[in-house]
């Protein structure tokens, strides 16, 4: 009966643990969604094409709901197999996680080069009306910019002759018409001046260790429960013990 008191300890830290790891893919899952329904177009600028990160993300999130109330139910009932599986299980996340968190590290560049190619080309074919035109309206109206690097990406755009630079450049819309914008020599002084591709880089090399460091904590997390798991499975194995 001395083992009793070590497996209600490792019972309770598994179960809070379990929980934890439940809230962790209800956060994932609500990103997904959020991501899906917000940020789509935005990806689109990103990815050379429609990616399904925001459904990867709503998988995941969903399979970890269900994992994490299997290994409260396991810890629960007590049951060696099911404590077993529910190892196995993290230590899969674990490494998906940990190559994750690796890829996007080592393929920071890439990343970079690919967003500077599909903007680019995002540009050069504005039109106002696809979704790709109307990401480029909201990043540069959400984060204060214009064009790749400055205003006078808009030159070489099949937009600009006729129309100008768009509104969404203009740091006044009120003072900022039609006419002034397809006026080369008046457009600058109505415009924003800061690119957009350098915003966006710049706020990914700064976070970049952040993420990374997020990243890689929440994967070693893991090991935690993967060690929990194992304990208590294989403490009652070895004491034949029932949970009550």
């Amino acid at each position: 009966m001395e083992t009793k008191p070590v497996i209600t300890c490792l019972k309770t830290l598994l179960i809070v643990y379990s929980f934890v790891f439940w809230i962790t893919g209800a956060i994932l899952l609500a990103v997904g969604v959020w991501g899906k329904l917000m940020l789509g177009p935005y990806i689109s600028l990103i990815a050379d094409n429609s990616t399904n990160a925001p459904y990867v993300l709503i998988g995941t999130g969903t399979v970890i709901i269900v994992f994490g109330l299997f290994g409260c139910f396991a810890t629960c009932r007590g049951s060696p197999w099911m404590l077993k599986l529910y190892a196995m299980f993290l230590s899969l996340v674990f490494l998906a996680e940990l190559v994750a968190g690796i890829s996007g590290f080592v393929f920071r560049h890439e990343i970079k080069g690919t967003f500077h190619r599909t903007y680019t080309d995002a540009v050069l074919n504005y039109n106002a009306e696809d979704e790709a035109s109307r990401a480029v309206d909201n990043l540069q109206h959400r984060l204060r910019c214009c064009g790749v690097y400055n205003y006078t990406s808009w030159f070489g755009s099949v937009y600009y002759p006729s129309n100008g630079i768009p509104a969404s450049c203009c740091f006044n819309s009120s003072d900022c018409n039609p006419d002034d914008l397809r006026n080369a020599t008046l457009a600058p002084s109505k415009v924003y001046h800061q690119g957009c591709y350098e915003l966006v880089t710049s706020f990914m090399e700064t976070n970049m260790a952040i993420i990374a460091g997020v990243t890689f904590g929440i994967a070693f997390s893991q090991l935690i429960g993967m060690l929990l798991a194992c304990c208590l499975s294989r403490i009652i194995t070895a004491n034949q013990y029932e949970m009550v």
